[in-house]
């Protein structure tokens, strides 16, 4: 049986996407990207399944979370933190292709109690998506709900979900001043909003799993 490492590399030069060189309309362009993608990812699932004795695909190292800590405002509570993370082929391919990727931060705070279960402060979400413009060759990166960026290149993209911006997660007076909470901090790919036909192949393919581990630290409430 062919392994899967040699047949996969096959796979990506008969449906690598190209940008189109030909005279074919930008609509048509896009979905011919698009049907590429999707058919190699589905034959590549499918060699996955036929190959399961061959040596696994290398997966990504995961989202190392380099900095957290809360900071105090007028406004409220921020978070302020850095992130490690590289997309690996799949992923890059599915952005190339015009597959929007969704990262998805959570955050929690807990105050501990002596005599009953941990209380439970605040709890936010914060969901960053990025996606590639085969029309006007930009990368778009916005925060669900708000106003989005646009780069030229992929590295910049992804610097600005790597260092985002200090987010507000809980308004004055959540918090009891003087008091200690323990915050547990997560970030990774979110495969909940992918298309349906691919989220079949991403949850069951470790290319498609980039997450942090969680990161509990404390903060006093100032």
């Amino acid at each position: 049986m062919v392994c899967f490492t040699h047949c996969s590399r096959n796979m990506r030069k008969q449906f690598a996407c190209p940008f189109p060189t030909d005279s074919l309309s930008t609509g048509r362009q896009v979905t011919r990207r698009f049907i590429r993608f999707f058919a190699w990812l589905l034959l590549r699932t499918l060699l996955a399944l036929s190959c399961a004795l061959a040596p696994a695909a290398q997966a990504s190292d995961g989202v190392e979370i380099k900095r957290a800590f809360i900071e105090a405002g007028e406004e409220g509570y921020r978070l302020s933190a850095n992130y490690a993370f590289d997309l690996n082929h799949d992923l890059e391919s599915a952005i190339q292709s015009g597959v929007q990727l969704y990262f998805t931060t959570e955050i929690e705070f807990t105050r501990p109690r002596w005599y009953w279960f941990d209380e439970k402060t605040i709890s936010a979400r914060q969901t960053t998506s990025i996606f590639y413009n085969v029309i006007t060759r930009q990368y778009h990166v916005s925060i669900i709900g708000s106003v989005g960026q646009s780069f030229n290149s992929l590295d910049e993209a992804l610097f600005l979900i790597r260092r985002p911006a200090r987010w507000l997660v809980a308004p004055r007076g959540a918090l009891k001043v003087g008091e200690t909470y323990n915050v547990t901090l997560r970030m990774g790919m979110d495969r909940n909003y992918l298309p349906k036909p691919i989220q079949v192949n991403a949850f069951n393919n470790s290319e498609w799993r980039l997450a942090s581990d969680k990161k509990t630290f404390q903060y006093r409430a100032e």
